[in-house]
């Protein structure tokens, strides 16, 4: 739990700083601004680089994988299918709250079982998630949704601390296999 409450704090933190920061000076009595959905836009699209080269690099064999007890407490673990299909279902689920509807079952996405599909259906869940994000303007960022008080912002920020959580254990899962993340090839 702490590392989960870690990382969606430095998330969060480097969200508002980037939403908060007036960004280089244009003129001695101007600063230029940068839209919200350029920053989250830009964010998101790199996780979406790391994640589903993540999902494309684990062999198609091995997606029932989940790590033994040999390599710790790992019991009750999703496997690197369910991990990236919970990525996947998660985009659809968050971003959906920002009244856009997704164009798919998301409960559809669970019984998905061929690589091939299930890497689909993260590559158009970001679709989907680009889609919200490009709805957020500097007046709406921070407008409550919900009676739970998200803001587009919130969510957009708990969206990517979660994927980043998942990206990690998917690297771990990728790495037990012998397999080094394409992020970390240089």
């Amino acid at each position: 739990m702490k590392i989960c409450l870690t990382s969606t704090l430095a998330t969060s933190l480097i969200a508002i700083s980037l939403l908060c920061s007036p960004g280089p000076a244009v003129a001695a009595d101007q600063a230029q601004q940068i839209a919200p959905a350029q920053i989250y836009g830009k964010i998101l699209q790199g996780m979406q680089k790391e994640i589903v080269g993540a999902a494309e690099a684990m062999p198609a064999e091995k997606y029932d994988f989940s790590p033994g007890s040999s390599a710790g407490n790992f019991q009750g673990v999703r496997t690197f299918a369910q991990q990236v299909k919970h990525l996947a279902a998660a985009n659809y689920s968050l971003f959906g709250r920002f009244g856009i509807t997704p164009d798919v079952d998301v409960k559809s996405i669970d019984k998905l079982t061929a690589k091939d599909d299930i890497v689909k259906a993260l590559q158009d869940s970001y679709v989907f998630a680009q889609k919200a994000i490009d709805s957020i303007t500097p007046e709406n960022a921070f407008t409550v949704l919900d009676a739970r008080q998200n803001t587009r912002a919130g969510v957009a920020t708990q969206a990517l601390a979660h994927a980043n959580d998942h990206y990690g254990q998917m690297v771990v899962y990728l790495r037990l296999n012998g397999i080094i993340p394409p992020a970390s090839r240089r």
